[in-house]
């Protein structure tokens, strides 16, 4: 099977607002390996790794992220794979 990685960042209110708890549950979800962490600079980074379909469903889950999240920007630039394996928050 073919993996995909993306690597995002998402802006907005996006701290403090369970983004990284509900996006590590989604991933796991979706089957998705990689990691999600807040940025000083108010911003959350995420690595996804998996396939194309579960990838890209992370992805539209970012623009929307948890229920309290206001996102006003999601990047997105698509890397090789790693091999990562599960999924976690970063601190």
């Amino acid at each position: 099977m073919s993996r995909t990685r993306v690597h995002v960042f998402v802006s907005g209110r996006v701290q403090g607002v369970y983004y990284r708890a509900t996006t590590r549950d989604t991933a796991r979800e979706q089957g998705v390996d990689g990691w999600v962490k807040n940025l000083d600079d108010g911003r959350v980074e995420a690595v996804f790794e998996g396939n194309e379909e579960a990838v890209e469903a992370m992805i539209d889950f970012c623009h929307e992220g948890s229920k309290r999240a206001d996102v006003t920007g999601v990047e997105v630039s698509y890397e090789d794979p790693e091999g990562l394996d599960g999924f976690e928050v970063r601190w």
